[in-house]
Formats: C-alpha cells, structure tokens, sequence
C-alpha cells in the first residue's frame, strides 16, 4: 500500500494528495508530527518535512516537487504536466509561481504564523508577516484572473499541476478565511472549478484541532 507521510494543512501535502486522486492511485495518509522529530521518520527524510512518498515497492520519495515527477515518470496517464515541451515548460513555471513566490509572499505569512508557528512552539504570530501576507495575495489573485482570461486553465487548455498547486496553497489561506474572494471574481470562479473536482473534496474535509474554517470553506458555491 503506498503512503504518504502529511501534515494536512501543509500545501504541499495537499497538492500531492490531489495528484494521487487525479491519477487514481490508493494511498494511506499518516500524519507525521514533524516536530516531534521522530527518529524513524528521519530515516524517511532526513530534512525532516513532509510530504514523504512511499511506493508499494517501499521506493521513498520526499519534496512536494520530486514526487509530482517521480508521479508523472511512473504514472504518465493521466497527465498532469503536459503533452509537449512547451506546455511542460509552461505547467513547472507556474507551478514554481505558486509553489514557491506565492508560498514565500501569502502561506508563509499566513498559515506559518497563524497555525504552523503553534505546533513549532516558535512564539507568537509575527502582526508585521499577516499585514504582508494579506496585502501580496491580492497580486496573486491578479494574476490568476488573467491567466484565466486567456486560457480554460492556469497553463492552458488542460487541468494541470499549475493548478493543483496553486489551489492547494489557496486552500490552505482560505482555511483561515483570509482570502478576499469577493475582490477577485476571476480567480474566485476558476477556484471553484477546481473545489469541484472529486480530488479535491478530501482535503476539504480535513480539520484542524482548535482551528475551524469559515462556513464557505467547503461550499462548492461558494
């Protein structure tokens, strides 16, 4: 049985979870406490972060990045990336957009300081990281309606990685409420095509102990 080692406010486990479903592949999900800095987990990765992949052959694979390839190399159908060079090219662009420089200017100044910074026991929420956090993510939003304004999907005419990752580190801000949908329609709509796919609707179930979304959180019409 393959498994995936996941915090599930992590964006990055989110988008692995959401490719796993979307090539129709089974996987055991099990929390993985990073800060508890298990031994045995470790050995798994030895960075300590989650996501951790492991294959039904017992093949490890640990970074968000490295396991949508090793996906993609193993299971190639469905796509996630991409028919030709062009659009591979296009799809790990965005994907690195969103992965990296939206994850460095929004979730990390969001969700790092307002949740992850509790479970780490590294002190209070930074106030000056949240005002940056929630002014960068209208740029994002931006941008998001007008790519969607010159394609069906963020890299193009497909549902692709670009997508899932840049929804997955959405989810993880709307959990806290703190994306402002209704300033950006364009973004909000392409969103919800996203909420409403089958692969998606797992990591909308998910709860986090003391922390409760906002009733749109899971709302397909929203």
């Amino acid at each position: 049985m393959r498994q995936l080692y996941h915090i599930a406010i992590d964006p990055g486990c989110r988008a692995i979870r959401v490719m796993l479903a979307e090539k129709g592949l089974d996987c055991e999900l099990r929390t993985e406490k990073v800060w508890e800095r298990r031994e045995v987990f470790l050995r798994l990765n030895p960075a300590g972060q989650v996501p951790v992949f492991i294959d039904e052959d017992g093949t490890t694979i640990a970074g968000t990045a490295v396991i949508a390839e090793y996906l993609e190399e193993v299971h190639p159908e469905p796509t996630l990336l991409g028919r030709d060079p062009i659009d591979r090219a296009e799809v790990r662009r965005l994907a690195e957009w969103f992965g990296g420089k939206f994850h460095r200017e929004v979730t990390a100044n969001l969700v790092d300081e307002k949740i992850m910074k509790r479970f780490l026991k590294l002190g209070t929420p930074n106030s000056g990281a949240i005002r940056a956090g929630l002014a960068n993510i209208h740029y994002h939003l931006e941008y998001i309606a007008w790519l969607c304004d010159r394609r069906r999907w963020l890299a193009g005419e497909a549902f692709s990685r670009a997508d899932i990752i840049a929804a997955a580190e959405l989810s993880a801000v709307d959990y806290l409420g703190d994306v402002p949908w209704h300033d950006h329609s364009g973004a909000k709509d392409w969103y919800a095509r996203v909420k409403s796919r089958p692969s998606f609707r797992a990591i909308l179930a998910d709860h986090i102990s003391g922390v409760q979304p906002p009733k749109h959180y899971a709302d397909l019409d929203f």
